[in-house]
């Protein structure tokens, strides 16, 4: 990738709901991570100037991006999106918070520029940590149906010096959602955003 940006390893993670204790939907929901873990170029040290890490990690969030979408079955199935970052414990929380520029800059290109801002977690926490990642709707963040969220994490990262970084998107909202509010398909311009 780039000098600051040395990869590990990385990993894809699916799952497809049919119910939530309801009849069984006619058409699941596919929630998708793209996740990737790098050594973190700062572990340990204080660096005044993080832009160019930022500028840097665009190119791993567009890879991560498209493996979603092709994971999905093309950017017109994307309904909700979200990203993550969990900073090794030599790190420190801003070394995560680049993810919220490149991360979610890179998932909105690939998608055709979504009006949504994009949701995020993050956290400074030791390997195996799991988090809780909360999506909503790609043009409407207040459409209520759409509110959910996925686990991501791996067994053995980020290590002390590493970052974990995820995007996650999935094809809809929660299977049995019921609780009224704004609907999808009630949506127009800029409603919903707020």
């Amino acid at each position: 990738m780039s000098n600051l940006v040395a990869i590990r390893k990385r990993a894809l993670s699916t799952e497809t709901i049919f119910h939530e204790g309801g009849p069984v939907t006619d058409t699941p929901l596919t929630m998708a991570a793209a996740t990737a873990v790098i050594r973190n170029p700062f572990a340990g040290r204080y660096e005044a100037d993080l832009m160019p890490f930022m500028s840097e990690l665009r190119a791993l969030g567009r890879e991560l991006a498209e493996e979603l979408v092709v994971t999905l079955g093309g950017r017109e199935r994307v309904e909700v999106y979200s990203k993550a970052a969990i900073v090794g414990i030599n790190g420190e929380m801003e070394h995560g918070a680049v993810w919220h520029e490149a991360g979610g800059w890179a998932m909105r290109e690939v998608l055709g520029q979504p009006k949504a801002m994009v949701p995020a977690n993050k956290a400074v926490a030791c390997a195996g940590y799991r988090m809780m990642v909360p999506v909503h709707y790609i043009h409407a963040a207040f459409v209520r149906s759409h509110f959910n969220s996925m686990e991501v994490g791996l067994q053995d990262a980020p290590r002390p010096d590493e970052i974990l970084f995820s995007l996650v998107m999935g094809t809809g909202g929660r299977v049995h959602s019921r609780l009224g509010g704004l609907l999808k398909d009630e949506v127009e311009g800029l409603d919903g955003l707020r």
